[in-house]
């Protein structure tokens, strides 16, 4: 435990204080479903990763938290991330003082860790603890409400005009809590096809039991067939469709067009004001491209790394030319074998 003044001091969080833990991510504006308890559960239950989350106390009260994982493999050697798999993390304050202790005990625990570098994946500039900028990536956002012809008028007109032709397909969306078996197929599937490997086959099942409520797979059939399909998080009023996949023998009748507007249509009848359409790298093609056209809200994520060991930044970002020729090479092995070895590489790469 490192003392920071008479009143604040950091710690690393203990199992009797995963409730005081949630409650201050859920009422801290800049909180994420990657902030809570149920990431930290499901990661360190399918990765083994060391989990080190720093909570600033005073007294009984929580006034600042950080989740980081310890990192330890041939490739990356060792780091500290906020967080694993996520697209968000880093550190969540109450006040300049409480984040200035965070920012001091991340650099003691990198020292005594012995760790290459510190990567935090902060959502907003007001996380920033002032390390070295890492601006790769921007987020995606958009205002939903409850009038289906509000958020359809909100979208630009070349898209707006692909869903209107989607939703006359006949596509019909249904909501799992409890079974992943198709949606892993058909994302297993997506992976291969992209040169990325796959996750462990019990991940998408731990998730769900560990979110519970917040989370969900919706599916999008046509003809008896799923054509796509979406594992969502809900924290607070946001709805964030995390992983996605489609049938590409299917793309003609543009399944996600539709998924991806009544995902959108659904959450703002029930209540949910946000469409977070997540993480993509900045003039990249792909996601970047299909999310674009979407006319959403634009913005860069502020990450930023501390580097402690090591001298120049890492890119491990799938877009890293070096990573160019695995990824053919992953683009043509046997489905079979990407999964079974998939999740080692994935490993690697958190």
């Amino acid at each position: 435990m490192l003392t920071v003044s008479t009143s604040l001091c950091v710690k690393v969080m203990q199992a009797s204080e995963y409730e005081a833990w949630d409650a201050f991510v859920l009422n801290h504006p800049l909180g994420s479903p990657f902030h809570l308890t149920a990431w930290k559960k499901s990661i360190e239950e399918i990765f083994r990763y060391r989990p080190f989350y720093l909570m600033v106390v005073d007294g009984k009260k929580v006034r600042g938290v950080l989740p980081l994982f310890l990192i330890e493999n041939i490739l990356v050697g060792r780091a500290l991330l906020s967080s694993p798999f996520a697209v968000y993390g880093g550190a969540l304050a109450d006040s300049q003082e409480a984040q200035n202790a965070l920012r001091e005990e991340v650099g003691r625990l990198a020292e005594s860790l012995r760790v290459q570098y510190v990567e935090l994946r902060n959502a907003y500039p007001e996380q920033v603890l002032g390390f070295s900028p890492l601006m790769r990536y921007v987020t995606f956002t958009q205002e939903i409400g409850p009038k289906e012809e509000a958020i359809l008028e909100a979208i630009p007109r070349k898209t707006r005009a692909a869903v209107r032709k989607s939703l006359k397909q006949g596509f019909t969306m249904e909501a799992s809590k409890g079974d992943s078996r198709v949606f892993e197929d058909l994302y297993n599937r997506n992976l291969r096809r992209l040169g990325t490997p796959s996750f462990p086959s019990k991940f998408f099942p731990v998730l769900l039991r560990n979110f519970g409520d917040r989370i969900d797979i919706r599916e999008v059939a046509v003809g008896g067939r799923v054509a796509s399909a979406v594992l969502n998080f809900y924290f607070r009023d946001q709805v964030l469709p995390y992983y996605g996949a489609s049938d590409p023998a299917l793309h003609a009748v543009a399944p996600n067009n539709f998924m991806y507007f009544d995902l959108m249509r659904w959450a703002g009848q029930n209540g949910y004001r946000t469409f977070d359409f997540g993480r993509s790298k900045k003039n990249m093609g792909g996601s970047y491209d299909f999310k674009a056209h979407w006319g959403m809200v634009e913005r860069p994520l502020p990450y930023e790394m501390l580097l402690v060991k090591r001298k120049t930044l890492p890119n491990f970002s799938p877009a890293n030319p070096i990573f160019r020729a695995p990824r053919k090479i992953w683009q043509h092995l046997p489905l079979a074998v990407t999964r079974r070895v998939g999740p080692m590489f994935l490993r690697l790469v958190p």
